[in-house]
């Protein structure tokens, strides 16, 4: 996806939603909705098991 393909994703889906998009903010938004994506895709290259990163245990602290 390129980032003209982005802006376009962004301008298009904020005219269906109705969402008022100033160019400018429509740039920045596409523009971080590309970084978004490029991470996205980086995370999902790396061959990851859960036990990778284990999630730490919430324990409450006792009253």
């Amino acid at each position: 996806m390129t980032e003209q393909d982005t802006l376009a994703f962004v301008l298009t889906n904020a005219k269906a939603l109705g969402i008022p998009l100033e160019a400018e903010r429509a740039a920045r938004v596409a523009a971080h909705l590309h970084r978004t994506v490029a991470m996205a895709q980086m995370l999902e290259g790396a061959h990851l098991t859960p036990a990778d990163e284990p999630a730490e245990i919430f324990c409450p602290k006792p009253h």
